[in-house]
């Protein structure tokens, strides 16, 4: 259920997202989830990609700076309500989301979580009876 992310600090210079995208596909590496995250300086690429080990390798001998975290994926129908659901009942747990993305894939949202305890996330929704996605089934989206 731990799914591994790529998170890659990104000058706020033009062309650096295009220069890690060319380098991933050159590579053959499919790329599951983006998001990127900013500041005056900087940003913050995460990543979701089916190699996340050869990804990290390709990136470091191009001299970017990459670390690998862990998240979850929960996967819920397209509504509000349903991504509050599986916010609730972590907070109602005192279980901290550091952040969150989503993204659509038909009906439903594939909700991706970075959480300050990640095995108890995990415990707690599967105890709500939630859908979490395994990383092979997350690469095959």
């Amino acid at each position: 259920m731990i799914i591994p992310q790529l998170s890659v600090f990104l000058e706020n210079k033009s062309g650096r997202l295009t220069e890690v995208l060319e380098a991933l596909g050159e590579e053959n590496i499919r790329i599951t989830a983006l998001s990127v995250a900013d500041t005056a300086e900087f940003g913050i690429l995460r990543l979701i990609v089916s190699d996340p080990d050869k990804a990290r390798e390709i990136l470091k001998k191009r001299s970017f700076t990459v670390n690998r975290s862990e998240v979850i994926s929960v996967i819920a129908p397209s509504e509000a309500g349903h991504y509050a659901r599986v916010l609730r009942i972590l907070s109602d747990l005192g279980i901290s989301v550091e952040y969150t993305y989503a993204f659509s894939a038909g009906d439903k949202s594939i909700i991706i979580l970075r959480c300050a305890d990640t095995e108890k996330a995990i415990t707690a929704l599967k105890s709500h009876e939630l859908e979490l996605l395994k990383a092979s089934d997350l690469y095959k989206i």
